[in-house]
């Protein structure tokens, strides 16, 4: 039989009406001549109450704990999904990560797949099992304890078991019904839609767009997993959704395809740093090892030896950023004169694979903002995408001006 994957949200599985709806949906997809793969996440809010009781217990707990509590809600969901599949007299039966076994490192808390072994569920299946329903988010280390894959792991390890599984396609049951061109909450004739290419989805994901983790979407390019986001409140159909498949699917695609965003940016200047070689090793090397996102980088010409080095990061990793370089300074890593941070600005994104053969791009998007009087504080690009920071206060202006600029709400003809 051919295999499919389904994946449900914590949303899409908030209560027991929810997971009723869910278990029709795996139904009717088994009435289709399909074996069936279903990961679930905890009931939503769930893992953040289990969260709080470890915090509430131990603040510097044992990571190996941890991952043992905050993992037993996707048990649950699992168990209460199988039995209620059961109830439909669909053959049935929950998986926990160890069962499967799903093998990870030992990172705990945000442990990566080193592989999944697809013989327990291939002999359940041929002895008449239909739906295998796994507990998404979790596996098992080589010491043989409980795992975690990190927040939004169900994503991922959906993608893998499609990959591990050579499933036909992997059903992303969310609360939105697919990828729009930007947030409908922000630009209200954003656009759904049909097809994304793996590269753009990924950079979406990466830069902002909540839709997919990004560990899922690389998983999926790498493995070439067709994956299909969708609404788990209204009824499928063969065209619901938005497809992340591979570019040669499109035949082609819009110059743009969507605007992305993020207001929890924050903007770092190292004012009058010496400018030599090695020194953006030595300043981007300590904040690695400290853990601090770096993204946006620019560096000013040099000025009687002297340079800036501006770069971005989450504004909550701004006080970690600032304790990794005030330490490097005082071990003599290197000296610099201020260090200035703006933590009120947003990062805004065009994000299209047909930038690589279409000019003007860049102009477009720069005149766009500057008829809106949005002030560009910082400059990146890559083959496909261009970036900017600007101040936070017209994020949603700058979105808005964007979207109209490169025509997202036109279907293409």
């Amino acid at each position: 039989m051919p295999i499919l994957v389904m994946k449900f949200g914590g949303t899409s599985v908030a209560n027991i009406d929810r997971i009723q709806r869910a278990a029709r949906r795996v139904a009717a997809e088994v009435a289709k001549g399909y074996d069936v793969i279903v990961v679930v996440s905890a009931m939503s809010g769930e893992t953040n109450k289990l969260v709080g009781y470890v915090n509430d217990t131990a603040p510097l707990y044992d990571a190996r704990e941890y991952d043992a509590i905050v993992s037993s809600g996707e048990n649950v969901t699992a168990g209460l999904l199988a039995l209620r599949l059961q109830e439909m007299d669909v053959p049935a039966r929950s998986w926990q990560g160890w069962q499967v076994p799903l093998q990870t490192n030992s990172a705990h808390g945000a442990a990566r797949i080193a592989a999944i072994p697809t013989e327990n569920i291939n002999r359940k299946f041929a002895e008449g099992m239909k739906v295998a329903v796994v507990a998404g988010f979790q596996g098992i280390s080589p010491e043989g304890r409980i795992t975690t894959l990190g927040r939004g792991g169900s994503d991922t390890t959906a993608v893998a078991f499609a990959a591990a599984f050579d499933a036909e396609r992997c059903d992303i049951y969310t609360d939105v019904d697919g990828v729009y061109t930007t947030d409908p909450r922000i630009c209200s004739n954003a656009r759904k839609l049909d097809k994304i290419t793996f590269e753009e989805m990924l950079e979406l994901a990466s830069l902002g767009a909540k839709v997919l983790q990004t560990r899922s979407v690389e998983l999926a390019m790498r493995f070439k997993v067709r994956l299909r986001v969708l609404s788990s409140f209204e009824e499928p159909s063969d065209t619901s959704g938005t497809l992340v498949c591979d570019e040669e699917e499109i035949m082609e695609s819009n110059v743009v395809s969507g605007i992305a965003f993020s207001r929890e940016e924050a903007k770092m200047t190292l004012v009058g740093v010496a400018d030599k070689p090695g020194i953006a090793a030595a300043i981007f090397g300590p904040l690695a090892d400290a853990g601090v996102n770096v993204d946006m980088i620019v560096q000013n010409i040099s000025d009687e030896g002297q340079t800036d080095m501006t770069f971005s990061c989450p504004v909550d990793q701004v006080l970690r950023a600032e304790k990794a370089i005030n330490e490097a300074r005082a071990r003599g890593d290197y000296t610099f004169d201020e260090l200035v941070c703006d933590s009120n600005v947003a990062k805004i994104s065009v994000v299209g694979i047909g930038m690589r053969s279409h000019a003007g791009v860049a102009a477009t998007m720069f005149r766009a903002l500057a008829s809106e009087s949005v002030n560009i504080k910082v400059i990146t690009t890559s083959e496909i995408k261009i970036s900017v920071l600007v101040d936070r206060k017209y994020m949603e202006l700058a979105v808005q001006a964007l979207h109209d600029a490169f025509g997202l709400e036109k279907k293409k003809a």
